[in-house]
């Protein structure tokens, strides 16, 4: 499950992937601790979600089911042309096993700054990004398979380069 964590303060959202669904049969607007995912002293309102086809989660549909609904604005749907109405498939405003993302807002904020329990996780993927481009990393994987490293490291050098 994707959780999205959004800070109004700062106007950032984060996001935390979990293995396991943790706010199982809870309501969108409901109050939540954010101990279960790591936020201690943080707490936070449900304000939607979306299942594993896409389908964003309705508030004013009961129960975890998905439905058709007949639509003329809100969640769901935008109007093209005025007074145009609309059947769209919508789950219901209960948190279930087949919710793949949810968003929350923070309404009480801990100890700890968001921007340093995140950093964390985005530092590690940004220095990998970094260090190398798609294009060098595959003429570095094929020329280690041939065996011949002093190649990588000239074609590293070239960059695009074309030598005739």
């Amino acid at each position: 499950m994707n959780i999205v964590v959004c800070d109004p303060k700062s106007g950032r959202a984060f996001s935390k992937k979990t293995e396991e669904a943790v706010f199982l049969n809870r309501k969108i607007g409901e109050e939540i601790d954010l101990n279960a995912i790591g936020l201690s002293g943080f707490k936070g309102r449900i304000s939607g979600g979306s299942d594993k086809q896409g389908f964003p989660m309705k508030k004013s549909l009961q129960g975890s089911g998905r439905k058709k609904l007949l639509l003329k604005k809100g969640v769901g749907f935008k109007a093209k042309r005025k007074g145009e109405k609309r059947r769209k498939s919508a789950r219901g405003n209960t948190v279930s096993p087949e919710t793949m993302q949810l968003n929350i807002v923070i309404t009480k904020h801990g100890e700890k700054d968001l921007n340093e329990l995140f950093k964390k996780a985005e530092s590690v993927g940004k220095e990998e990004k970094e260090k190398e481009s798609v294009k060098e990393r595959l003429i570095k994987q094929s020329l280690e398979s041939v065996g011949d490293t002093a190649l990588a490291e000239e074609a590293k050098k070239i960059k695009g380069k074309v030598r005739r």
